[in-house]
């Protein structure tokens, strides 16, 4: 008698065959759209527009032959769009995978991470100019310094003034500081990336809002293709929600009598705070502004910028450091030898527990924007609604 051992089939990998009639159908169209630009800077054709402005901030298909909502190079086996969308289908998972080996805990509201700390600039200059303590910029100047990225994808003020977020390219010390700061408006920083490539930079690092941060891990596990190697670190910033530009005129100024161009600083901490030239300090009520409430921000199931190298923001009680959320090991290596070279300083993340809680309430509270019609695996953790 043969012993005979039969071998178990291996399951094959069902094809992507998703192109951008599925992505308008489920992403754009649906609501779920965030207005991150992964899609048009993965784009090989060029077929994909987007409108930085009040009202727009998202995608949409230049070519009329098939309508708005497909695409003849979609209809012809092209897949980048969707190959690219940090929305699309099981982007939370793929992105955990990729960057961690294995999917979040239904514990993990605020995403996998390693080390949570406080940490603020030493350079004068840096912690002066940038907000909470800095840290964004003294990474960006520490990497271009040490040659471990050559330019950033940031975002930047429109015509070097005011306080219209552009995306744009840094890549020293003065360009880094010269977008420092938070605005609370959106940015599609990676729509920068054109600029960059053009310009020969190959090594970048991204900072953007937590829906931007998913684009490359995602990118990656999908294999877009070579659009997604040239971003080598992805810093993340905590973010429950951003605002139209409109807000500036229609209610700042109309309502406050402050104009844009007289601010100097801006945060928010339980109230939307404003710094005027003249020395001046206002406080409006955020529920005044939920009118101006980006669309793209209604579903964001992500304030902890969950696929970060590094993600940070200043909330909690420590207002001059940044509470920082290292989830990678590039992360923490990088911080590491930041540490070791004195750029930075640091205190536990523990000195700061209300500042810990807070950004798991909000990362649950985010989360339980996604929709219950969407794909089940962001919502995992949240009570089962009724």
């Amino acid at each position: 008698m043969t012993d005979t051992a039969e071998a178990t089939p291996t399951a094959k990998k069902e094809r992507w065959a998703f192109q951008w009639k599925e992505l308008h159908e489920e992403v754009i169209s649906s609501g779920l759209c965030t207005g991150c630009a992964g899609c048009v800077i993965s784009c090989p054709h060029d077929v994909i527009g987007y409108k930085h402005e009040p009202g727009a901030y998202k995608p949409f298909h230049l070519e009329e032959e098939l309508g708005p909502d497909n695409c003849g190079h979609g209809e012809k086996g092209c897949t980048s769009c969707t190959r690219a969308c940090p929305r699309f289908r099981s982007w939370e998972t793929e992105a955990d995978e990729h960057l961690f080996g294995r999917t979040r805990n239904a514990d993990e509201m605020s995403g996998i991470y390693k080390d949570i700390l406080l940490v603020r600039a030493k350079d004068d200059g840096v912690y002066e100019k940038g907000q909470d303590g800095g840290l964004v910029s003294a990474i960006l100047i520490w990497c271009l310094e040490n040659n471990i990225i050559d330019g950033a994808l940031v975002s930047v003020l429109e015509g070097g003034s005011g306080w219209k977020a552009a995306p744009g390219v840094a890549t020293n010390a003065a360009e880094v500081l010269a977008g420092a700061g938070s605005r609370y408006t959106y940015s599609a920083n990676t729509i920068a990336y054109d600029e960059a490539r053009e310009r020969g930079l190959e090594n970048l690092a991204l900072v953007g809002m937590s829906c931007q941060t998913s684009i490359a891990p995602v990118m990656w596990h999908r294999k877009v293709g070579k659009v997604s190697k040239p971003i080598k670190l992805n810093i993340g910033l905590l973010c429950s929600k951003s605002f139209d530009d409109s807000m500036f005129e229609e209610l700042f100024k109309v309502k406050y009598g402050i104009a844009a161009e007289d601010i100097v600083k801006m945060n928010i901490k339980g109230v939307f705070q404003i710094w005027t030239k003249d020395g001046g300090y206002h406080e409006i009520n955020l529920k005044e502004c939920h009118a101006w409430t980006r669309e793209g921000c209604n579903h964001c199931p992500d304030f902890a910028a969950e696929h970060a190298d590094i993600s940070t923001g200043g909330i909690g009680n420590e207002t001059d450091w940044t509470l920082t959320i290292v989830r990678t090991e590039l992360g923490r290596a990088i911080m590491d030898a930041m540490i070791s070279d004195g750029v930075v300083e640091t205190r536990p993340g523990d000195d700061d527990p209300a500042a810990i809680a807070l950004m798991h309430k909000l990362a649950a509270k985010s989360r339980s924007r996604w929709p219950q019609w969407a794909n089940g695996e962001a919502a995992v953790g949240l009570p089962t609604k009724k």
